[in-house]
């Protein structure tokens, strides 16, 4: 990894002539991650399975452009291998790559695997990818775009908030079994963010995250300027007294967030 001090103080990650990896990085958080980290000095391989959303992203920034789907394990194989072969290091990777799946049980199981293979497995495929480079190296940073429904839950997005929480469990065991070898991760979670994602949530997913959604901007922001840092990256700070009244006492949660189900049905 380059560098283990930020440059406005305080220990972290360095981005001034890092490598780094961003995967569905042709729009929303990703494309905002990209622009951010290249502003402070890093070479950005911009990853999206639209190739020219990538390519326009990486035009931008001075970046290259990686177009394929990360979420297959061949894709994330060939990225980091492309990503090795241009620069012969990779310090930064950002498993980025989302999809937000409504429903419930009733959701068919192609939405629930479609789910599953993006939110969860794309970031698995990436770690077993990259993971023997930085192991052989001395270290690397892994980054997980997760969302706060990961902490949480999103109400009437089942196949979302499961595969979610799955990421979270996924991050945390890297985090847990690297830790001595010089590999680091954290979780990205952050609520709502203005993105096509969010302008697709329908009506539920308005009426509980738009009125306090953030610039993807500002959440890249917040990611730069965590990296390295806590385990968790928050752009919604209240996300963490959420989850830890969750902890404290879930029947509760529970009981509260079932009420707020309600108050969302009354209103549709």
């Amino acid at each position: 990894m380059v560098g283990t001090e930020r440059e406005n103080g305080g220990t972290g990650m360095r981005l001034d002539g890092s490598v780094v990896v961003v995967t569905g990085a042709g729009n929303g958080i990703g494309a905002a991650m990209s622009r951010e980290f290249a502003a402070r000095g890093a070479h950005v391989v911009v990853n999206d399975i639209d190739g020219h959303a990538a390519e326009s992203v990486a035009a931008g920034i001075g970046g290259t452009a990686a177009a394929g789907d990360a979420a297959s394990d061949a894709g994330a194989r060939e990225l980091v291998s492309g990503a090795l072969g241009e620069h012969g290091r990779i310090d930064l990777f950002c498993a980025n790559a989302g999809t937000a799946t409504a429903g419930g049980p009733e959701a068919p199981d192609e939405d629930w695997d479609h789910a599953w293979q993006l939110n969860v497995m794309a970031h698995v495929r990436a770690a077993r990818a990259v993971l023997p480079h930085w192991l052989e190296t001395g270290g690397g940073h892994f980054l997980a775009t997760v969302s706060a429904a990961g902490l949480l839950t999103m109400l009437g997005a089942a196949p979302y908030s499961v595969t979610k929480h799955a990421a979270i469990g996924f991050a945390e065991w890297l985090a847990v079994t690297y830790a001595d070898r010089g590999v680091t991760a954290q979780a990205l979670c952050p609520q709502g963010v203005r993105t096509g994602m969010l302008a697709g949530s329908g009506e539920t997913g308005q009426r509980l995250l738009a009125e306090d959604a953030l610039e993807p901007e500002r959440v890249a922001e917040v990611v730069a300027d965590s990296l390295g840092g806590d385990f968790l990256v928050l752009p919604h700070p209240e996300v963490a007294d959420r989850y830890a009244r969750r902890a404290a006492d879930p029947d509760r949660w529970l009981a509260g967030m079932s009420s707020l189900r309600r108050q969302v049905e009354q209103h549709g």
